[in-house]
């Protein structure tokens, strides 16, 4: 199990008991803030997308999308997420629990600009049931690797019903 994997490679940073597992499912930005009762924007959503020789997550503030425009100046191609059976086998997650934890060599991890507006955030575990609480600091010190970015833009606000 992919939430496994992550505990153990939190388990190197002594942060595997602050996984936080739910009972109900935070497979969404929506679902995830409400099982948190946080707000959507504090939820740090790992998109997967596939490079030109290799994939590479990109860990985003919950209310933002990628600016097409600002990641291809920042990676050369066009946005093109990952399709759902190749997500897991280069994330090491299912959709619904991709996280920066625990994932292939050969994936690049960054960490966009919009998550650092927040004195913490909350990234999946590897399941779709699973977060930790981190600063943007800690985040930093949990992926090592990770590069800072600005490829997204703030989603427009939805008008109220």
């Amino acid at each position: 199990m992919a939430i496994e994997c992550v505990r153990e490679y939190l388990r190197a940073y002594g942060r595997e008991q602050d996984i936080i597992e739910l009972d109900t499912s935070s497979a969404t930005v929506e679902l995830a803030a409400a099982a948190l009762h946080t707000k959507p924007e504090r939820i740090a959503k790992s998109l997967s997308f596939m490079g030109k020789e290799q994939p590479f997550i990109v860990v985003c503030a919950g209310d933002c999308k990628v600016d097409n425009h600002k990641f291809k100046e920042t990676f050369h191609v066009k946005a093109k997420m990952l399709k759902g059976d190749e997500v897991e086998r280069c994330t090491n997650h299912a959709i619904g629990g991709v996280c920066p934890f625990a994932v292939p060599e050969g994936t690049a991890i960054y960490l966009d600009a919009s998550l650092r507006r927040f004195d913490h955030v909350f990234p999946a575990c590897g399941s779709a049931n699973s977060a930790i609480r981190v600063s943007c600091e800690e985040l930093e010190t949990l992926v090592p690797r990770a590069r800072w970015v600005d490829v997204c833009k703030q989603e427009a606000p939805q008008p109220a019903d």
